[in-house]
């Protein structure tokens, strides 16, 4: 056997490896937040930002803002990765209007949170964190607005906040009026969970809603100024934990930080409702996404090519259509009966 090739053990390993951090990129991207910090992020910066990051190969310590953040949020991400609305959003069980109304919800988040970056853009916590250019999500959803609700969309009855989402949007300006410094944990979970998974999400939404692949609809999920997800999110932790913020302030961000998770609990407990009230849909061909359950991390074919690929379409997927069609049905027992006599005849 050759060296390169696999054993069944490692082989094994290596699947489960894969599924985990494609699970958790989705999980993270919905949830606003980073839930790994290995295996997923490479060692080398892209060259765009070489110049920027001091310290590459400076190891994070408990007492980094990053860790702190990472450590201090564990329980709320569990809480929130739990909810009823998330765990059908990952199977694949999206409904076009309760999309559209997860796109109005984050429009109003992220335009409060982008208005309150810019006043704020030169406060020595937001400063070092403040990348309008790479990072600014209210006008991509504002074409992703146009394109699910239509030109008119502001006048459209669907774009006026929810309680939860006008809850959620004067937490942050309240916090710009009386204490900027907490919007770093606003900014650390939204951003960092946008860049984390993205693409993934981004083609469960396209196949399951039959949107573009061109990317009408999902573009909140593109960074075309960010060359690499990775490279930038370590340049973030990096300047993150070079804050000049004393341990008490940090505590602070990390339990606004718990905040956010609750706030955005809120909204995910009002978009279950909603789905309950909504007739049922059909997915594609009517046939369960992927593995049956619609986690599309399941998919041996979408883990290993699906990331890295402009097709929405899963070889795996279409072939459990075919086979579900009647005339196949029959061809595949008529064979296996042929096999059958075969086999028989052949041990006589």
């Amino acid at each position: 056997m050759e060296e390169s090739l696999c054993l069944p053990g490692q082989a094994a390993a290596n699947v489960r490896l894969r599924i985990q951090e494609k699970l958790a990129c989705v999980l993270s991207n919905m949830l606003g937040t980073e839930v790994i910090e290995n295996g997923l992020i490479g060692s080398d910066l892209p060259p765009a930002y070489d110049d920027l990051y001091e310290d590459p190969e400076e190891l994070p310590t408990p007492e980094d803002l990053s860790e702190m953040l990472k450590e201090g949020t564990k329980d709320s991400h569990t809480k929130a990765e739990n909810t009823p609305f998330v765990k059908d959003f990952l199977r694949g069980n999206i409904k076009r209007k309760v999309f559209e109304l997860v796109t109005v919800a984050i429009y109003h988040v992220y335009s409060a949170m982008e208005e309150e970056l810019d006043k704020h853009q030169d406060h020595p916590a937001l400063a070092p964190l403040y990348f309008p250019a790479e990072l600014r999500r209210k006008n991509a959803l504002e074409q992703d607005l146009a394109f699910l609700l239509g030109s008119e969309w502001r006048q459209h009855s669907d774009t006026a906040p929810s309680q939860a989402t006008q809850c959620y949007v004067e937490r942050i300006h309240a916090i710009g009026r009386t204490e900027p410094a907490l919007l770093v944990a606003h900014a650390y979970t939204r951003y960092l969970g946008d860049l984390s998974g993205g693409q993934v999400l981004k083609k469960v939404v396209q196949r399951v809603l039959k949107l573009p692949a061109s990317g009408e609809g999902v573009e909140f999920f593109s960074f075309p100024q960010i060359s690499s997800h990775a490279g930038f999110k370590q340049l973030y932790r990096s300047r993150l934990n070079a804050t000049d913020l004393d341990k008490e302030m940090c505590e602070r961000i990390v339990e606004e930080a718990n905040r956010v998770f609750n706030l955005n609990i809120e909204l995910f407990e009002e978009f279950e409702e909603i789905m309950k009230a909504l007739p049922a849909e059909e997915n594609v061909a009517g046939v369960p996404l992927h593995d049956g359950k619609g986690d599309v991390s399941k998919c041996p074919y979408y883990m290993g090519q699906g990331a890295s690929s402009s097709s929405t379409i899963c070889p795996l997927h279409s072939l459990e259509v075919l086979l579900r069609h009647p005339a196949v049905i029959l061809v595949v027992a008529v064979a296996a009966v042929l096999a059958s006599f075969s086999i028989i005849g052949f041990f006589r």
